[in-house]
């Protein structure tokens, strides 16, 4: 049986929401982010892209190319909540989706298309979820992940577009190499030093040259320029949390070493997060006093894998439970609403600064172990 993927991206996410709530807004350049020189742009309107401006982009460099854009700050809470209203509506209709972000989905329609076809199904959903929410959606239809984004991405905004099975290699041919999901500000200019800027280069190309040159990645790549991904669309349900526990040899009331304590392992599940592809949001910290009395608390967080987002909430959480001056023998951190998906680090609040060097922490303990690079205050 041929497969028949969806993808299905909120347009501008944060900018619509932001709209939602203030009509004034309609029509005019929009950026979502902090007011500080140090912050980046968490998103932007389409009438703010037309200046150059676009999302990670530093804050500063955003308002200089368009000083007359609006900035809102953001509502990490309120973009959760229409995030999670549209995965309900999904589910509601779909019985295999996968959330791939905050605004991103995978819907796995494969045999649904018995009575009136998929495509028409995939219509009537979007304008369904336009109808409930207001929000602006585009999606792309074909035979696998990959195409199906790269489809949706064509067919912003609120657009739709179908790629019949058979036809995606002249649909991807000439695009612009940067439209591969894999391909990053690394990989993109390597392949213009070789003379490879469409789509097409790349399939004329033998697939062990690419490996030659990009190992396993090339390979992958390859396949995805040839219109070729088998990946299957996972319900983002199959790991609910992840924690982890600390019991002290002995009792402590020592705030320094247990903030440490909290934030080492804050910084180590967030850690296993990224690499596994995930994001929560979510966190429970647990305090569990000398005489054995166990206390939990939790906060709500937008969908990151920062452990400095993390962090600020699970420090708010440890000055709300630690109410009594008794010795405290184990804490524990756990983070739950796991998803799959690959939105980057909270915009809003990470500086550059703080992303390089969570990347550039996250590579050396990729290859050496998590206890090869540790921050200064977990010691």
């Amino acid at each position: 049986m041929e497969r028949t993927i969806v993808h299905c991206d909120l347009d501008t996410f944060f900018v619509s929401v932001e709209r939602l709530l203030n009509s004034a807004l309609i029509g005019k350049p929009v950026l979502i982010g902090g007011n500080s020189n140090r912050s980046v742009v968490a998103s932007c309107s389409y009438e703010a892209r037309k200046f150059g401006v676009h999302s990670a982009m530093p804050m500063r460099l955003a308002r200089q190319l368009c000083p007359e854009a609006v900035l809102v700050n953001g509502d990490h809470d309120l973009y959760s909540k229409y995030s999670n209203i549209v995965t309900e509506i999904i589910e509601e209709q779909i019985p295999v989706v996968e959330k791939a972000s905050i605004d991103e989905h995978y819907l796995d329609m494969t045999g649904m298309d018995k009575f009136f076809g998929t495509w028409k199904l995939a219509k009537e959903l979007r304008q369904y979820i336009i109808k409930e929410t207001g929000l602006p959606i585009s999606f792309g239809l074909s035979g696998n992940k990959t195409v199906s984004k790269i489809a949706t991405g064509e067919a912003k905004p609120g657009g739709e577009k179908k790629v019949k099975n058979g036809t995606e290699k002249p649909f991807l041919a000439p695009l612009s190499i940067r439209k591969i999901p894999g391909i990053g500000p690394k990989t993109y200019p390597l392949l213009r030093n070789m003379g490879i800027s469409h789509i097409y280069t790349l399939q004329q190309m033998n697939v062990l040259t690419m490996r030659q040159v990009l190992g396993k990645n090339g390979v992958n790549i390859w396949n995805k320029a040839n219109g070729i991904d088998p990946s299957a669309v996972v319900p983002f349900c199959e790991q609910k949390s992840m924690s982890k526990e600390t019991t002290f040899e002995q009792d402590t009331i020592d705030m320094d070493l247990l903030r440490r304590v909290v934030f080492s392992m804050i910084d180590e599940l967030a850690f296993d997060l990224r690499q596994e592809g995930r994001l929560t949001s979510c966190i429970t910290l647990k305090i569990r006093y000398s005489n054995f009395d166990t206390h939990t608390a939790q906060a709500k967080l937008p969908f990151t894998a920062s452990e400095t987002v993390i962090a600020q909430k699970g420090f708010q959480l440890f000055d709300k439970l630690f109410s009594r001056r008794m010795l405290i023998r184990l804490i524990g951190v756990k983070f739950s609403n796991l998803i799959t998906g690959s939105y980057q680090m909270n915009l809003f609040d990470d500086t550059r600064k703080e992303i390089d060097l969570s990347n550039a922490m996250d590579k050396i303990r990729k290859r050496y172990g998590y206890q090869s690079v540790i921050r200064g205050l977990t010691i």
